[in-house]
């Protein structure tokens, strides 16, 4: 007899469970084996460019500099390894959507129906949200915190910014708002596993705004033009989260009734 509870779909997974330790080992090493080969060819692909590149990651703070000033390398070797550090990053930026399908295909076999048809919109919207904060944060906040570093200098101060500094920074930005975007899809989580409820997330809405304040103070410069750039979006794409989870919620109550029509008569 079957250990599945009546009515339910149980996972598609049969060969998968009689696979041994080894076999999952094995699977898990080809997988991890395949996302490192495909950095390697987008690294390949990207590193002719790295230059180029890093101009124009630069090009926010570049513009924004009095005439006659640049940027330096402080260090003899900041000019051939800030360059390579930004391809290998943007290497693996480009390979996020294969680098989850390969995380999917390992999972995948172990989910239920109805967890598979949430997970995989959850994922492709979390690639598209890490995305759509990276050039939130290039397009919009960058202008606006170089335009106010650049502006509060004392008289006489020239400001020669290094490569290698640089880079640290737009990077640590880059990674702050690419997770701060991925708020909706932990709160949709959050709703869809039972760990709270929409109604529980909206009553906390004043704690949550000061969180993303604090938040924002702790993963940007200590300026308020940044700290707000940062804790605004995060506020905004909560209540984006809080209504998608209201939605998600109802087709999942639905399918849970459909997979078990007889939880009523038991």
């Amino acid at each position: 007899m079957s250990s599945t509870p009546a009515g339910q779909i149980p996972p598609d997974h049969t060969e998968a469970q009689e696979m041994t330790l080894i076999e999952h080992l094995l699977e898990l090493r080809n997988r991890l084996l395949r996302i490192v080969l495909a950095v390697v060819i987008c690294f390949a692909a990207i590193y002719p460019f790295a230059n180029d590149l890093y101009l124009l990651v630069s090009e926010p703070l570049r513009e924004l500099l009095p005439v006659g000033q640049t940027m330096i390398a402080t260090d003899i070797t900041s000019p051939f390894f800030a360059p390579l550090k930004l391809a290998l990053v943007l290497s693996v930026f480009a390979a996020i959507p294969y680098i989850l399908y390969q995380i999917w295909s390992f999972i995948a076999p172990g989910l239920y129906a109805h967890e598979k048809r949430l997970a995989f919109p959850l994922l492709a919207s979390s690639v598209v949200l890490f995305y759509l904060g990276a050039a939130f944060a290039y397009f919009v906040v960058f202008p606006l915190v170089f335009g106010f570093f650049t502006s509060i200098g004392p008289e006489g101060v020239v400001e020669l910014p290094d490569i290698s500094s640089y880079l640290n920074f737009v990077l640590k930005m880059f990674f702050a708002f690419g997770v701060a975007f991925e708020i909706p899809i932990a709160t949709i989580l959050l709703i869809l596993t039972g760990a709270t409820t929409p109604a529980d997330l909206a009553a906390k809405r004043p704690y949550i705004v000061v969180v993303c304040f604090i938040v924002g103070m702790l993963l940007t410069p200590p300026d308020v033009i940044s700290q707000t750039l940062l804790a605004l979006p995060m506020w905004l794409l909560f209540e984006v989260g809080i209504i998608f989870g209201r939605l998600a919620q109802r087709p999942t109550n639905t399918d849970d009734t459909a997979e078990h029509p007889n939880s009523s008569a038991e």
